[in-house]
């Protein structure tokens, strides 16, 4: 192996994970000097970084494309401020999260029913909190030709529950849907908001599977909770676009108290 020409150990790293390239460097200098390589991390980097960077709110800085490679696994406020994209560190894919801004919230506009409001924890401008509402209706919409091709990928709706103020979220289930092409996954929610977000079951079905699969919803790091919408399948073979959404509008009781940050479309690891 150490009489292996750099370049050669360079393609052969490309093959692997970022993570990998960077394990690799303590075994031997001939390793380090090609995990180092900008040829390397390139590789890494998506084919469109140049596009994105260049969409972000701030500029980056960077002085290598492995320096880049590292700043871009951290979310990048792009597209004005209505999205953030970073890059999976373990598998170098895509992710994205939608701003409330740029989902399709019902009623959202009118004061009365909904109230945008900054939040201290989120990564965007504004998110919006129900206020009141009898039919509750979210929707986002992101085209597979901007995410990684061949590459399974879920959705989360990312809330928050205003405990002093949440009311009626957990009388009837929510239906939760993704839509891609003729694929279409199916199911519900039921939201448990007594003093904490404690349970969220969800009966998933999908025109690929008929099991059914109890979920929870899970608290992040960042101080948010998120509930998975779904998972699908991008071949990257030609553009389609992805319909997410989370709804409740059989029932005719009120509900409020549910803050919306966004919707995150991230790999499975």
């Amino acid at each position: 192996m150490e009489h292996l020409p750099e370049d050669c150990i360079t393609h052969i790293l490309s093959f692997g994970s970022p993570r990998d390239a960077c394990r690799s460097m303590v075994l031997a200098s001939i390793f380090k000097n090609a995990a180092e390589s900008e040829v390397l991390w390139d590789k890494f980097l998506p084919p469109d970084y140049q596009e994105i960077v260049s969409k972000s709110v701030c500029p980056i800085v960077y002085k290598s494309k492995k320096e880049l490679f590292f700043k871009l696994c951290s979310p990048l406020l792009i597209d004005g401020g209505l999205k953030t994209f970073s890059i999976d560190m373990v598998t170098g894919k895509k992710c994205y999260m939608l701003s409330a801004r740029h989902l399709y919230i019902a009623w959202s506009s009118n004061p009365l029913f909904w109230c945008w409001k900054r939040v201290i924890q989120s990564r965007f401008a504004k998110g919006v909190e129900l206020i009141m509402a009898s039919w509750l209706e979210v929707q986002g919409k992101i085209s597979t030709h901007i995410l990684s091709s061949n590459t399974i990928y879920r959705a989360y709706l990312i809330v928050q529950v205003a405990h002093h103020r949440a009311y009626g979220l957990d009388v009837l289930p929510f239906e939760v849907l993704i839509e891609l092409g003729n694929f279409r996954s199916r199911g519900t929610v039921l939201l448990f908001h007594k003093h904490s977000l404690e349970h969220v079951k969800v009966d998933l079905r999908s025109s690929y599977h008929q099991e059914v699969v109890s979920r929870v919803c899970r608290e992040r790091n960042d101080g948010w909770l998120e509930i998975e919408l779904g998972e699908f399948y991008n071949d990257g073979s030609s553009e389609k676009e992805v319909k997410m959404s989370l709804r409740e509008v059989d029932g005719v009781h009120l509900k409020g108290g549910l803050l919306v940050e966004g919707i995150e479309i991230r790999p499975v690891s």
